[in-house]
């Protein structure tokens, strides 16, 4: 989920970003928000949106939306509003990775193990998941240092 456009690939549409935001950020009950909960959120904030709207942008059926409609959702979702429009989002979508990986309670109990290690024994725990990644025919994983 690199957000970095390869070269004669295409930028993800405002209604692909939207869906990944979604997707990705959730309250503390682990769903999803309704597009009732994200609208009204928004117009709390003054902005006049309708979650019939908010559906229609992250399906695709509407795809130019008011910069202030733009602003409204990003500040619900916690993104600058530029996360829609730059086609470099390499680190919020690496952010975004992270949060959707954090859900997993395993996930979550490794990283606060390793929390305090020192570099030699992260690097070596690193070591011994890429060998378990392989070992279970997985890609190996990126560990940010490209």
């Amino acid at each position: 989920m690199d957000g970095v456009v390869a070269q004669g690939e295409r930028p993800a549409s405002l209604a692909e970003r939207l869906d990944r935001l979604f997707k990705a950020v959730r309250p503390a009950g682990q769903r999803e928000y309704t597009y009732e909960e994200v609208a009204a959120r928004i117009r709390e904030d003054g902005i006049s949106i309708s979650h019939t709207y908010v559906w229609q942008l992250r399906k695709g059926l509407r795809d130019n939306p008011t910069k202030r409609h733009l602003e409204g959702l990003a500040h619900f979702f916690g993104v600058p509003a530029s996360y829609f429009l730059d086609d470099d989002n390499s680190g919020i979508e690496d952010q975004l990775e992270l949060l959707v990986a954090l859900r997993d309670s395993d996930v979550r109990s490794l990283a606060l193990c390793a929390s305090g290690l020192s570099p030699a024994g992260i690097k070596a725990v690193l070591g011994m998941i890429q060998h378990a990644r392989s070992i279970e025919g997985l890609p190996p994983a990126d560990d940010g240092e490209s």
